[in-house]
Order: C-alpha cells, then structure tokens, then sequence
C-alpha cells in the first residue's frame, strides 16, 4: 500500500484477518460493540467538551478500516444533539492510516443548535494526531416538497445474485478470507464483481445489494445511519476499477488507493439490516485520483442516501 498520509480505505487487498475462532461474537456484532462509544467526562480545562472513545474491530490491511472511524465519528457527534434530530449530511476527511491497537478519541465540537437544525463536528485522534475530520448536520423531521431519481427497473432480487460471501469462501487468500468471513455485511453485486478479476466489458457503473449479515436488535436510527457509512466505503470506488479494467487483486501490489474524502445525504429512514440497492457510478478520474458516487434504494424503491468519495488511485495513464 502507499506511504502517503491518506489515511484509511476499504481495500480488501492486502489483508491478514483470518476466519474468527469458534464461540467468539462474529463479525457483525464485533462491529456493533465497537460502535458503542465511552463517554470521557470531563476532559477539557474547564470539563466543558465532549469526548469519546471507540475501539477497532480487525480491518483491511492490518490498519484501521476507514468506514469504520466514518461511523464511529458520526454517531459521536449525534450523541451529543437531542433525540429528535438525526444526521441529513456529513462531510469527512480522511487525513491518515489508523493503528487497530490503540483507541481513537472524538472531541466534538457543538457549533450551532437552531430551530430545526443542529451542527457539529469533530476530529478522530490517535497517537496525539487527527487521522480523520468530519462535519454533520441534524435536523429534525420536518414536512416538505419531495421528489427523487426513481430506482432502476429490471435489477434482480437480491436473492437472485451471488453473495461475495459465497463466491470467495472457499479461496485460499487472505483477501478473499477476510470478506468472506470478517465482513460484517453481505455485498451481491449485480453482473459480477471485481474481487477477482477484471470486468471484461469495462463501465463506470456497477449496482450492488448490501444487508447487514444478521438482524440489529436496536431501533436506534442514528446508529442504522452510521451502519450505512461503514458499509459504503468497501464499495465507493470500485466503479473506478471497473472502468479502467481492473480488479481489487491489483490494489495495493500496481494500484495504490486511498479514500481521501466522504461525503453522504440522508435522504430517509433505512435499517442497514434490510437490503439496499447502491446504483454506483464514476463520473471520472484524473491526476491519480478517482471520483465515485452512489445513490442508496430501499427494496421498495425509495431514495434513503446519496453518496461521494474520492480517492487516491494510481492507475497508469
């Protein structure tokens, strides 16, 4: 992988997670007691800030997973704003690589409540060093003129297109073990994916189903929305891949790649243990950097989130 300062990224490329032993919580789960922030009372000069401290679950490349601190700085902020208002945007910074054995602090900042909206943010530190940025905004749910780019018609049922659970279980790499085993979510990518090769028709458009491995107990929306952020950032990119005729084995060996930055809409409600479409595209790439972007379906066709990133990803011209 690169030694640039870009932090954390969702490539499944150079992996040493293996399968977890028999009678430990799985992967999903071991994700949900991670999202469980600790508050730190007390901690600035007059006791006045918020703080909170997470852990890591084990992620790709013997680093931190980058969705991961993107959830976990999220639902930080949204502890500190009331019950009724629930994030509708965030904008994030991945500024450098995470150490799996050490906590991550989240000072936040409360900059404004009003009437209906509220914003915070906040910095993920480790080691004394911010290795990610976020701003949110909140709102309270409130009536208003709707319209939306209606869902794809024709794309299979979920239940229709292979699991990548399935297709690398059996595949005797590190790579493969850790997304068929440690994933805490099932990805179904429509026509195929690029875990193992390249796509031999090359788009910049791909349609993936995602679901929680299991069901989620809680009701919680705001940690449903954080579960939403984690999940995307294993997929963001991969349009750029698809386009340029590459595949996730060449990531981290001739292709470096780095998510740089993150942007997400909450549009709706959605349980990340229901089934969501992400009908994903690249726009475009240049100067070793690639722009991908989803828009999120329920099963029923509803619009719940609109996402963008960038990435690091240096592919030969």
């Amino acid at each position: 992988m690169t030694t640039e300062p870009t932090a954390t990224s969702g490539t499944p490329s150079d992996l040493s997670s293996d399968t977890a032993p028999t009678g430990i919580p799985d992967a999903l789960d071991r994700l949900l007691a991670a999202l469980e922030l600790r508050e730190v009372d007390g901690w600035g000069p007059r006791g006045e800030d918020d703080l909170w401290r997470g852990d890591s679950v084990p992620g790709p490349g013997r680093r931190v997973y980058g969705g991961q601190v993107l959830a976990q700085a999220l639902l930080a902020c949204g502890r500190t704003v009331t019950d009724d208002r629930l994030p509708h945007s965030l904008h994030a910074y991945f500024l450098r690589e995470g150490a799996l054995e050490s906590p991550i602090d989240f000072a936040v900042e409360r900059l404004r409540d009003g009437r209906s909206f509220s914003a915070r943010r906040t910095h993920a530190i480790q080691g004394g060093r911010p290795i990610l940025s976020l701003t949110a905004s909140f709102q309270v749910d409130q009536p208003g003129y709707e319209h939306a780019v209606p869902a794809p018609e024709g794309v299979p049922a979920p239940e229709d297109v292979p699991s990548a659970i399935e297709t690398l279980r059996d595949l005797d790499h590190p790579a493969a073990r850790f997304w068929s085993h440690e994933s805490a979510f099932d990805l179904r990518h429509v026509g195929g994916s690029v875990y193992l090769g390249p796509d031999p028709d090359p788009s910049p458009t791909q349609q993936v189903w995602v679901r929680a491995r299991h069901e989620i107990a809680s009701d919680d929306l705001l940690l449903h929305r954080a579960l939403l952020a984690f999940a995307c950032d294993q997929m963001m990119l991969e349009p750029v891949l698809r386009q340029a005729g590459r595949s996730w084995l060449d990531v981290g060996s001739s292709v470096p790649m780095a998510s740089l930055d993150h942007a997400m809409w909450f549009h709706r409600d959605a349980r990340a243990d229901d089934w969501l479409l992400y009908v994903q595209e690249s726009p475009g790439a240049q100067g070793g950097r690639g722009l991908g972007m989803s828009r999120v379906y329920d099963r029923g066709g509803a619009l719940v989130a609109t996402i963008a990133q960038e990435g690091m990803i240096r592919l030969p011209a």
